[in-house]
């Protein structure tokens, strides 16, 4: 196809278009003044009892404890532990991340902390969102020890290193303007010649399936 036939076509079918630009300034209006998103976070470790040798419990976590940590986040992160948490009122997107607290040296969850995010359309609803995750996370430590027959005074304890908080989430604007143009631009072009050339074929087959019988004389 020409550029010549590019631009008849794009002529013949200027709605298709039109049509196109104002969806594309539409999304543009949403880009630009997006609905607030808020984003809420904190930290949470899991601490070893205290024990005369080490009463700073901080002083003595252990790889273990990283283990049990992942292991407990794995049962939330599966069907089951999602519905307990749609149960316990969590909304929205939500994240549960293994952080290494350690040095660059230090392997990869090492140190048995745990960063939960969530994201809300409110700054109040996203710290709920991970107050209710943690609430959940501990219970589901608590049970695994009970299930283990582990005595209170000997238990591993969560604890939240860093207090929920939310900030407000900022996207590029500038990138979500430049791909909305260019999503707007390739569907109003692709769809007016894709009409364009249905159009004509439809035309193209028209006389002669609705041509009449012909008559033979002799």
């Amino acid at each position: 196809m020409s550029p010549g036939n590019v631009a008849d076509g794009l002529l013949r079918r200027w709605y298709v278009v039109v049509a196109a630009l104002l969806l594309t300034a539409a999304g543009a209006y949403h880009v630009v003044r997006p609905a607030p998103r808020y984003a809420g976070s904190a930290v949470v470790v899991l601490k070893p009892p205290v024990t005369q040798n080490q009463p700073n419990q901080l002083t003595n976590l252990q790889p273990p404890l990283a283990v049990v940590s992942y292991a407990v986040v794995q049962q939330l992160q599966s069907p089951a532990g999602a519905a307990e948490l749609r149960a316990a009122g969590v909304q929205g997107s939500y994240r549960l991340v293994p952080r290494n607290s350690g040095t660059s040296a230090t392997p990869r969850y090492l140190i048995p902390s745990l960063q939960v995010q969530s994201q809300a359309s409110g700054a109040d609803a996203a710290v709920a969102a991970v107050r209710r995750v943690i609430d959940v996370y501990t219970r589901h430590v608590d049970r695994l020890q009970t299930a283990q027959g582990v005595p209170a005074g000997s238990r591993i304890t969560a604890s939240v290193l860093t207090s929920p908080s939310a900030a407000q989430v900022r996207g590029d604007r500038s990138r979500g303007l430049a791909g909305m143009a260019l999503l707007g631009a390739a569907g109003g072009v692709l769809g007016a010649l894709w009409l364009d050339r249905y159009a004509l074929s439809r035309r193209n087959v028209s006389p002669g399936r609705h041509a009449g019988p012909v008559s033979v004389t002799h």
